[in-house]
This record gives structure tokens, sequence and C-alpha cells, in this order.
């Protein structure tokens, strides 16, 4: 059977690879991002034959936009097998006094709102589908666990990740959705290119911190979402070996 899958924020970063990453297992996939052009870039990155990608431009902040996404997705293939939550943003680092809410806002709307609203359309349709069931992978992060200095909105979303991931896996358990949930730590992208520069830690200092290749969190997404319904990675972390996570702060 041919499987489905949704990347969310597949125009850049840790969604392209793992759109990517998909379509060389198999899958056929539909990348869903704010630029269609970044899209576009992505489907042209990959050797897999054009129609296993579908570009579906897509504001995850905007529940309009996403039943569209969805829509698409019903109308187009009948079924979904695998989402892969990954649409994210955060602000500048800055003290929670002199965040504007506007900021605030929008990081919510994002992180977790967008994530909501991706996971309960791919959850009715997993739940309406023949045969029933599906895969949602949620990208958490290790701020999930425990904050950088100056990141309360980024951080305050990403633990909600986790609380969204648990209520899913119980939630789906009845319709053979499974959800899990990875959490990545420095892994070389345009969002952590800062680190080369030095970034500040919970004792006031600044330092450069290491990375590691961004292909490894593809290819854990990759085998996560090839897993049978009855296992589940409900959580994995991976991360760059000697970044300062264990004992942070």
């Amino acid at each position: 059977m041919n499987r489905i899958a949704v990347v969310t924020g597949a125009g850049s970063g840790i969604g392209r690879l793992v759109a990517l990453a998909l379509l060389d297992a198999g899958f056929t996939v539909v990348l869903a991002g704010r630029r269609a052009e970044r899209l576009r870039e992505t489907i042209a990155q990959s050797a897999a034959a054009r129609e296993a990608a579908l570009a579906v431009p897509t504001n995850v902040s905007d529940p309009e936009s996403v039943r569209s996404l969805f829509a698409t997705v019903r109308d187009r293939f009948g079924r979904l097998d695998v989402l892969f939550n990954n649409a994210g943003i955060g602000t500048p680092p800055v003290p929670i006094d002199q965040l504007p809410v506007e900021q605030w806002r929008m990081v919510v709307d994002t992180n977790l709102t967008g994530a909501f609203l991706c996971a309960q359309a791919a959850f009715r349709l997993m739940r309406e589908q023949t045969p029933q069931g599906g895969r949602i992978i949620n990208n958490g992060s290790l701020s999930a666990h425990s904050p950088r200095p100056h990141s309360v909105a980024y951080t305050a979303t990403k633990h909600a990740i986790t609380g969204l991931t648990k209520s899913l896996s119980l939630d789906g358990r009845p319709y053979g959705i499974a959800c899990g949930q990875i959490d990545i730590g420095n892994a070389a992208t345009d969002m952590t290119a800062a680190m080369a520069e030095g970034v500040p830690q919970a004792d006031g200092s600044t330092a450069v911190e290491p990375t590691m290749d961004a292909v490894h969190i593809a290819t854990a997404v990759r085998y996560m979402a090839g897993l049978p319904l009855d296992a589940n990675v409900q959580f994995m972390t991976v991360m760059a070996t000697a970044m300062p996570f264990v004992g942070r702060g």
C-alpha cells in the first residue's frame, strides 16, 4: 500500500530533510509550508518521481489553511499514514519582561496551536479512513525539558508539545493512531548557525556550542515513521553529543 505522509515546515531545515528522507523511503509526501517556492526547491532536491511529492502552501496557525491542507490530502490520496508536525518559530532572546505579547502570541499560534490544528485534522482523517489508524510525530526540542536563557515563548510551547503528544497517544489508542515525539538538540540548520559565534549560557557566559549533521534527525524520523502501528517510539532525544544539555544550568 502506498504510504502518505504530511510534513509541515517542509521548505527548510529539519522539515526539508525529513521530507526528502521520507520520499527516499518510498512515501508519497505532501509538503506544507508558508512559501511555495521553498517547497518546490525541496521537491527539486529529491530523486523520487515528481508524482510522489505535492507542495501545498499552508499557514499552520490559520485553521482554514490547515483544513484546506488536509482536505487536499483526503481528496487526492484518500488517506494519511504519517504526520510530521514540525513547523515552528522562536523569538529574539530577550528577558520575559521585554517580550512583546505580539511575539508571544505568534510563537504560540505557530508552535502550539499550529501543531494542535494539524494533529486534530490528521487524527480525524486517520480515525475515519479504512484501514483505520496512522502515526503523528511531533517535533519537540530539548527545550521541552530544559530552557535556554531568554526563551520563554519557545520553551513554554515546547513543554506544551509534550502534553499534546501524551494526550494524542492516549486518545489515539482505540483507533490505531500512534503518536511520538522527537526532541532535537543542536542539529546544524539555519536556526543553529549562531552557535558557531557563541550563545548565552545559564551562568551568564557566552559559549560556542557543538552541532551535529541534521541528516541524523531525518534518519530518526524515517525510522519512527516506518514502524508498524503496533510499535511506537514515544519519545526520542537526538542531540550533539558534547552540547551542554545534561547538567545545563
